[in-house]
């Protein structure tokens, strides 16, 4: 497991990585840190993220909101998550160099499932707007 610095990816130091998830690691990698009562997460737009005109690909973009509408609750369930949906919706745009941050909260939770939903950002510019619904596995 390759332990990440937030700094070396010109993120902020406050940001931490969560260790464990490859596909994130080598999508991402993807940063969080606790935010009054919401999480913020951090990606740091590289070449190898954007699409063939130079924007933010989707899929990237797609993946962050997945982590940020998971992470507020896979920090309080050490057996993981689920995602059950995820729906996002693109309003702008990002590129190489830009900064993203996502902001997610919680906004229900049931017995069995959370409803969440997340905002991905670039200088307070929103470009993308999702929302989720994600199940909390139980230990065994």
């Amino acid at each position: 497991m390759q332990d990440f610095n937030p700094t070396d990816y010109n993120i902020p130091d406050d940001f931490q990585h969560y260790p464990g998830d490859p596909a994130e690691d080598s999508l991402g990698p993807f940063f969080y840190r606790q935010a009054g009562d919401q999480l913020e997460a951090a990606l740091s737009v590289q070449a190898r993220h954007c699409n063939i005109m130079g924007g933010t690909h989707g899929g990237i973009l797609m993946t962050m909101a997945d982590y940020c509408l998971a992470t507020p609750l896979f920090l309080d369930h050490p057996a993981g998550v689920l995602t059950v949906s995820c729906n996002c919706d693109f309003v702008g745009a990002s590129q190489e160099g830009d900064l993203i941050i996502g902001r997610a909260e919680i906004t229900r939770r049931g017995k069995s499932l959370a409803f969440t939903r997340c905002t991905l950002s670039v200088d307070k510019r929103t470009i993308l707007t999702a929302n989720g619904v994600i199940k909390p596995l139980q230990q065994r």
